[in-house]
């Protein structure tokens, strides 16, 4: 994809305001909450008729942010431009996921979260090519048209509540994208325990840098989302989930993500009006959850299917589905067995969700995950270290030393414990006095 970037100083127009001098030169309208011309609704962002316009408007305000930072003794400023720009800015993800992590440990929104990532995500459709009618994480569900929809519309309310959450993010980091900052927040909401921010679910191996749609009109057309009780769930299932080019492994690791939340029959049509685990909350009471600690995420979700021991836990007709059809209950008896291995699915299945449609800028995506560290590489054996004489041993008393050491349980990659080292060492140097006598 071109870059979005202009090689231009700043224009007349008026960044922090987004209100050009000039009638000739499109207008963006400000996300900042001090700007008195706002939309009426959160779900209408006009941005502009040109998105690269928007965009490019981005970059310049990003470069020039950076050109600030250039030391002073360049003595010109204006003259120094980066062209180098992002959909969005890895420092400005690091930071709102921080400040996500904030939002979540005060209002335990960790449910409409997963949601809001999943419903932007979910409307994808790998049999269209074209970008932006293909669906997925694209940012279209801030528009009212999509959160309208049927899938949506039981659940509409908690997922305007969900963006009233993020808005304050995405007026702080204008160099994120809607898209970008409805999928952080999912993943960061798997990861975050509420309790304990680091004792949540697995690590989601995302990558970010998607471009947003630019107005309610690229919105996808309905009907492309999961329903909750359809006359053949396990069918259902599949026919939503294979047109997104998912498997039944990650059908039914996604749906354990039902380990989290709850279903209000006054919103969704589905559950009970309290139950013994949420008359009391954490957060607003009532509802009906599918499990006991239902802002842990965890594999319980799949061993209350399996026993169906507690009519206070929900079972949808979509959840039985996954111990009744042959195919899911493969995986959903593993995972009610094996945690580890549905998280490390879920994970899996998770990232690749957040990917589905989305067309991302640079190509490969950004990751703000630090790099794992290089092993590292056990130091050569050389036993003229271990020698009084201070020289090389032959070939044929390294191999006599390393049969020794590997007949006790030792290989150059697997140190012995200090008892045999001890004695391993003493072999090595009687052997070395022996090789230096014999020499001299």
């Amino acid at each position: 994809m071109a870059s979005n970037c202009l090689p231009l100083t700043p224009s007349p127009m008026a960044l922090s305001g987004g209100t050009a001098t000039s009638s000739a030169t499109p207008r963006l309208l400000s996300l900042s909450p001090t700007t008195t011309t706002r939309p009426s609704s959160l779900s209408v962002h006009s941005l502009s008729s040109s998105s690269s316009f928007a965009a490019s408007l981005k970059c310049l305000r990003l470069s020039h942010q950076k050109r600030s930072k250039l030391h002073a003794s360049s003595g010109n400023f204006g003259t120094v431009v980066t062209t180098k720009c992002f959909t969005s800015d890895p420092d400005q993800l690091k930071s709102a996921r921080e400040d996500i992590k904030d939002v979540l440990k005060t209002t335990f929104c960790h449910p409409i979260l997963v949601r809001l990532g999943w419903h932007d995500a979910g409307t994808y459709n790998k049999n269209i090519e074209e970008w932006p009618q293909r669906g997925g994480a694209n940012g279209s569900l801030r528009f009212e048209v999509e959160q309208k929809h049927a899938a949506n519309a039981g659940k509409s309310f908690r997922l305007v509540n969900a963006l009233k959450l993020l808005q304050p993010i995405k007026d702080k980091y204008a160099g994120i994208t809607y898209a970008d900052l409805f999928q952080l927040a999912s993943a960061t909401a798997v990861e975050v325990n509420f309790r304990a921010l680091d004792a949540g679910g697995p690590k989601i191996p995302m990558k970010y840098g998607r471009v947003d749609v630019s107005g309610p009109e690229q919105c996808p057309e309905e009907g492309r989302l999961p329903d909750a009780g359809p006359p053949s769930p396990a069918a259902h299932l599949r026919e939503v989930f294979y047109r997104m080019g998912l498997t039944d492994k990650d059908i039914v690791a996604l749906s354990g993500a039902h380990t989290l939340g709850r279903s209000r029959p006054e919103r969704s049509g589905w559950g009970k009006p309290e139950t013994k685990y949420t008359k009391e909350g954490p957060g607003a009471p009532g509802g009906q959850s599918w499990t006991i600690k239902w802002l842990q995420f965890d594999n319980s979700y799949f061993k209350d299917i399996k026993e169906r021991r507690d009519a206070d836990l929900l079972v949808l007709p979509t959840d039985a589905a996954l111990f009744e059809d042959p195919s899911f209950k493969v995986f959903a008896d593993k995972y009610a067995e094996d945690e580890k291995a549905f998280f490390d699915d879920y994970a899996e299945a998770h990232a690749k969700l957040s990917n589905l449609g989305a067309k991302f800028d640079p190509i490969q995506g950004i990751s703000i995950d630090d790099e794992p560290a290089a092993a590292a590489v056990p130091e050569k054996f050389v036993a003229a270290k271990y020698s009084s004489g201070k020289r090389e041993l032959s070939a044929a008393m390294k191999q006599k030393i390393r049969s020794e050491y590997e007949a006790v349980g030792g290989s150059p990659n697997k140190p012995l414990q200090s008892n045999y080292f001890l004695n391993i060492m003493i072999v090595i140097a009687v052997l070395a006095l022996l090789t230096s006598l014999l020499g001299n």
